[in-house]
């Protein structure tokens, strides 16, 4: 594999994935010529049934690299943040044996802690003096992708992490990426050594701590890790498989088949009643400043951008990931905002938007037919509904009469009301409402600047 790109805080984007679909999942049905599902536009008829409960704050995840220097704390309301790429991995903490450095994580979890946002913590990459392989070359630092030589080490580690941020961070995933050697270079039973510890110690420190599985990624023969890891006992040692649902040459509707094949190795691994987490996600947009580390991704103009940061979010919660973490806020190729004085972007705009749609809402169903999704919303009683096409053409449309909509609200805040039932379907999600008030709340996001909070 191609080696990521970084920025100053070891910032690096992942791999692409795709996969044919299959049929089932528990907590999520897919109906209707699945197997047929290409990677661009749907042309078969089928229904994603999502779980019924409100969509919280927590689904909408982050990754921010630089938030204790240049990087003003994101404009967006979310509710998750995961600390890869953000110079607190153990080599950052413990650069020596016993020489501990907690302020930047410490100033981290304060910010986290003044905006009600919960932090996922990824353990891994350790520091060259804990490597079995120290001259080993990785995604990062020499022997930060080979497991730790001594097993005491890792609990060391582990336990004062977890004792420092008792009851501030609740939720850790024990690797990244461990199917991709140049961030994992052990062995799967290895690697389930190390989550039988890790699984211990965090439920000793605090019996609420969630572990989540290593976040594989990619599709296809990469999840033979997964499956391998799931076979030799994982799933006892996680309360969340966590996985990188990357389709950066596809469309957002790509993720499907991806997820429905890591749905049927947890039916077959019996732990299918688990929650699934999307713990990094990004496409590669195209700015004057982008770099061209990956000729092969496709490279994304704004209105397309936007269009597909709305509905990965739309679709991530129809087919049953609880949480999504977007990569990541202020990457230089992939970030949700850019310039000097980090202004939103369309696609940054675009998370803003969908976001007002989708927390506290129900969603009760999304068809697609000859490429147009539907997506079915409930908010205290009130209806709505999402719709947009999966194909680059626009495509006028006839609302059915029973919905009884009266206005349109576009991806770009556009709101109007209705003097036709036919409409134009664009790529871009459109919210369709019975009432100009359905997702008029203001929003509440977080601007500002927090790199002076106080360390604990």
């Amino acid at each position: 594999m191609t080696k990521r790109s970084k920025e100053p805080s070891d910032t690096r984007v992942a791999m692409p994935t795709r996969r044919k679909a299959i049929l089932a999942t528990t907590g999520t049905l897919l109906l209707g010529g699945l197997s047929a599902m290409g990677m661009g536009s749907m042309s078969a008829s089928r229904t994603v049934w999502p779980s019924g409960e409100p969509i919280p704050r927590a689904y909408f995840g982050m990754h921010i690299h630089r938030a204790d220097t240049s990087t003003p704390w994101p404009s967006v309301r979310f509710g998750s943040w995961r600390l890869w790429d953000a110079a607190v991995s153990w080599s950052r903490l413990e650069p020596q044996r016993g020489q501990w450095d907690f302020k930047r994580l410490d100033k981290y979890v304060a910010m986290a802690g003044l905006t009600g946002v919960n932090v996922l913590f990824p353990l891994g990459l350790p520091p060259a003096w804990a490597s079995a392989r120290p001259n080993e070359q990785s995604a990062y630092q020499p022997g930060n992708a080979a497991e730790p030589l001594n097993i005491g080490d890792w609990r060391n580690y582990v336990r004062a992490v977890a004792e420092r941020y008792k009851g501030r961070i609740r939720y850790y995933e024990l690797w990244n990426e461990p199917n991709l050697r140049n961030f994992y270079s052990g062995s799967v039973e290895t690697m389930l050594e190390l989550a039988r510890e890790t699984y211990a110690i965090l439920k000793q420190v605090d019996a609420n701590n969630q572990l989540a599985a290593p976040a594989t990624t990619e599709g296809g023969k990469k999840l033979e890790w997964l499956d391998r890891y799931l076979a030799l006992g994982g799933g006892q040692y996680m309360d969340v498989l966590s996985h990188h649902f990357y389709v950066p040459r596809e469309s957002p509707e790509a993720m499907l088949p991806l997820m429905d094949d890591i749905r049927k190795l947890m039916a077959r691994h019996a732990v299918a009643h688990k929650p699934v987490w999307n713990t990094e996600t990004g496409w590669w947009f195209d700015k004057p400043t982008a770099s061209s580390t990956f000729t092969s991704w496709k490279k994304l103009k704004p209105t397309e951008a936007a269009s597909y940061v709305s509905r990965a979010l739309i679709l991530g919660w129809a087919v049953g990931m609880k949480r999504f973490y977007w990569y990541s806020w202020e990457h230089g190729n992939m970030g949700l905002v850019e310039g000097e004085d980090y202004a939103l972007n369309a696609a940054g705009k675009a998370f803003i938007r969908t976001q007002k749609w989708l927390e506290g809402a129900v969603m009760t169903n999304c068809t697609a037919s000859q490429g147009r999704w539907v997506c079915n919303l409930n908010r205290n009683g009130a209806d709505a509904w999402l719709v947009w096409t999966d194909t680059d053409s626009q495509r006028e449309w006839t609302i059915p009469d029973s919905w009884f909509v009266t206005h349109q609200e576009s991806l770009n805040g556009e709101l109007r009301e209705l003097v036709s039932r036919t409409i134009v379907v664009e790529v871009g999600p459109m919210l369709l409402s019975r009432g100009a008030d359905w997702s008029s709340r203001p929003h509440a996001g977080m601007p500002g600047n927090l790199h002076s909070v106080a360390e604990p």
